[in-house]
């Protein structure tokens, strides 16, 4: 759960996140940022602020923001019904991203796992996205990224979007946001 206060100023700093990387948003973009925290409360270290400017049938384009060390936790996208799970595309715009999938660990990673939840990231095989880089996610396929040492903001590029069945490692993660 976050506040009106905290929602407004994630949505504040997201902006100047998307002018950083020459991202323009009309006003009606920029007044509907969603700011997922997970339902964790812990926004600077486990959240994700998201703009969707389509998501159909057949693909879904979205920008992402993430602030320093901020981190999306561990997850997959299931099938859903006969439906494969979600194919996404991660394209890095600004900053640095940390991205980890399944796959033999690196012995330093550059990510560190939100502390006092170290247990729900399973995954260390690390991709790192610079701007312009960009890395293909396959459906069913775990996976969890953070913020570099500035944040990032990453462009992702994917079939339909059905992040409301995504399954989380973490059992205490709740994908809806609310706001007090």
């Amino acid at each position: 759960m976050i506040t009106a206060q905290e929602l407004a100023n994630a949505r504040q700093r997201a902006t100047a996140y998307f002018h950083k990387a020459g991202i323009v948003l009309t006003p009606e973009e920029t007044e509907h940022i969603e700011v997922a925290d997970f339902g964790l409360g812990e926004l600077e270290s486990t959240g994700l602020e998201i703009v969707v400017y389509i998501n159909t049938e057949r693909c879904c384009a979205k920008e992402l923001v993430l602030f320093p060390h901020q981190t999306c936790p561990e997850h997959l996208h299931p099938n859903v019904g006969s439906e494969l799970g979600k194919e996404e595309t991660f394209r890095c715009r600004w900053g640095e991203v940390y991205l980890y999938t399944p796959g033999e660990a690196v012995e330093s990673p550059k990510a560190t796992a939100p502390q006092g939840r170290e247990a729900n990231y399973t995954h260390w095989n690390e991709v790192v996205l610079l701007p312009g880089e960009q890395y293909t996610i396959m459906p069913n396929t775990p996976h969890w990224f953070q913020g570099g040492p500035e944040g990032a903001v990453v462009s992702e590029f994917s079939t339909r979007s059905t992040d409301e069945y995504d399954i989380f490692t973490d059992p205490d993660i709740q994908r809806d946001t609310v706001v007090a």
